[in-house]
């Protein structure tokens, strides 16, 4: 029987917090990603990579949707060059 805490408990609660704030930023920046694809296209789409490599960088458990926040802000800006080329403005017009 053990009655003091091991002395690496903080270790490991800080790195399971690490961790665990890198997969709400893999999901965020899939949210994001997603929804930049429909209005504000120049502001979340950099978000949304930003987001993502900050989730890979810190070794999120959920690579798949940090990968596809990353691909989606990338689509973003893509969406957002196109529609310029095609309308010649910064903004969506209908």
């Amino acid at each position: 029987m053990q009655l003091t805490a091991p002395a690496d408990t903080t270790a490991t609660a800080a790195r399971r917090t690490g961790v665990r704030d890198a997969d709400g930023m893999a999901v965020a920046s899939f949210i994001l990603g997603l929804l930049g694809l429909l209005v504000l296209n120049l502001f979340l789409g950099p978000v949304a990579i930003a987001l993502a490599a900050a989730a890979l960088w810190r070794g999120t458990a959920r690579r798949g949707r940090a990968f596809l926040g990353l691909a989606l802000g990338v689509a973003d800006l893509l969406v957002l060059v196109a529609v310029m080329q095609l309308d010649s403005t910064v903004s969506w017009s209908f």
